[in-house]
């Protein structure tokens, strides 16, 4: 069997056996690196050179980690879901449960989208907005499972179709840049143009995908324990102490300056590790919490994540090793020997090798360039337009980003959702998001290649 595919069926294996995302990673690497050939110091030595890659993500989690349990004692968490308690009403009718679940599941939706575009942070807002809101969430008995599609599908979909922002960058600077240079030779040139066009199609089943997560898949209520998510202890209080619990207003101030201090130094040097710095220093200038306190906030908030972090240095570890097998080649090679002529056949077998390349990696900026250079060659020799070429590089690529269990989209959705330890990574967030985006992804992605 090819390393890559053993590697990754080890590594997918024991993530759903329920085995640590990490310990999981370094096995698939392990054995992905002696089955390609590699002896066991080179692979451990491919592993330790990639782990840095994954560095400062995860030095970044930690630091919003950090910020996030920080603003968490400034009351912030209370006023949203005074407000949204408020919304609700005395009553809580079906009916009103039913708007206030549609208003925060399109309100978080909607951040999402402008995080990738509007506003390019990614990943830097989960931390901040999700862990305030899960009190809400719990009283209105919300499957967070709905939470992470539609956060999933935020982070991913806007950069696929629209060149601003981060999808600037896809699609422009690495999408066509790839494929263009992969084509020079074989006379393939794509324009800026045909970009949105060769990707909505994808881009709809994934649609389609959010569609059947939020009002199909997780619609029926499923119930969550109330959980500080600062101390991890009971939030059950009394009526009466929840009456007399009061909402700082130069908590709140100081709140939402730190917030819009930590996005705004975050799109000024693109760093998420200094935004969260500033924003947790603010917060302790202004007196949110004492002196003394920062230190056991920052590691609790850096404990948080910890998990987190270190998922993305394992994945950076495990890419690694698997680039350095030499085996990715190796399989696009043996796959294509056995399809012959037929075009259809081709697409799929594109796809689904692309769904096993990057679903090690979990990164469709960093697979791109790999894909490009084997795809486009066999895209010109079964005869895909330049569409159509597009369409099965960019949609092969997306699959590690829509479903992977070491991608920003997925792990993104995690940090936020599993803060108080009640949302599974891979069964609440992975599954969900495979099942809802990768599946229609490789049906519309294979779609797109026939008919563009």
């Amino acid at each position: 069997m090819n390393a890559v595919i053993l590697a990754v069926v080890v590594m997918v294996g024991l993530s759903l056996a329920r085995v640590s995302v990490v310990f999981a990673l370094v096995v698939g690497a392990l054995v992905g690196g002696l089955v390609g050939g590699l002896s066991l110091e080179d692979t451990l030595g491919a592993f330790n050179e990639g782990v840095g890659g994954g560095a400062q993500v995860a030095l970044a989690y930690a630091t919003l980690g950090a910020f996030a349990v920080a603003i968490s004692r400034s009351g912030l968490p209370d006023l949203l879901a005074q407000r949204l308690i408020r919304l609700l009403g005395h009553e809580a009718s079906a009916q009103r449960q039913a708007v206030v679940k549609s208003v925060l599941l399109g309100s978080v939706l909607l951040v999402a989208v402008s995080s990738q575009n509007l506003i390019p942070v990614h990943i830097a807002f989960i931390p901040i907005l999700i862990p305030p809101l899960l009190k809400i969430m719990n009283q209105l008995s919300l499957d967070r499972r709905a939470v992470a599609c539609a956060l999933t599908f935020g982070l991913t979909a806007p950069y696929m179709l629209l060149p601003v922002g981060f999808g600037a960058i896809f699609l422009n600077d690495i999408l066509m840049a790839n494929i263009n240079g992969a084509g020079e030779a074989l006379g393939l040139e794509i324009s800026r143009g045909m970009l949105p066009l060769a990707m909505g199609v994808p881009v709809g089943g994934m649609a389609l995908g959010l569609l059947v997560a939020l009002f199909i898949s997780y619609r029926k209520p499923r119930t969550y324990d109330a959980v500080d998510i600062a101390t991890h202890h009971s939030l059950q209080r009394s009526e009466a102490d929840t009456e007399q619990a009061s909402i700082r207003g130069w908590g709140l101030a100081m709140s939402l300056v730190a917030i819009a201090a930590a996005l705004g130094i975050q799109l000024y040097s693109g760093s998420m590790v200094l935004g969260g710095l500033v924003g947790f220093a603010l917060l302790s200038v202004g007196g949110i919490f004492k002196w003394r306190e920062a230190d056991d906030l920052f590691t609790s908030g850096m404990r948080m994540m910890a998990l987190i972090g270190f998922i993305m240095i394992s994945a950076s570890g495990f890419a690694s090793v698997m680039n350095a097998t030499g085996e990715i080649d190796l399989l696009v090679e043996n796959a294509f020997a056995i399809i012959g002529d037929n075009q259809g056949l081709a697409a799929l077998v594109m796809l689904l090798v692309g769904l096993f390349i990057t679903l090690g990696i979990g990164s469709s900026f960093s697979t791109i360039p790999i894909i490009a250079a084997i795809f486009v060659p066999l895209a010109v020799q079964f005869g895909f337009s330049p569409l159509a070429t597009v369409a099965l590089v960019g949609t092969a690529a997306a699959l590690g980003d829509a479903g992977s269990p070491a991608s920003d989209s997925t792990l993104g959705p995690t940090s936020g959702l599993n803060v108080d330890r009640q949302h599974d990574h891979i069964w609440d967030s992975v599954v969900p998001t495979f099942l809802h985006y990768n599946i229609p992804l490789i049906a519309f992605g294979w779609l797109a290649a026939m008919v563009l």
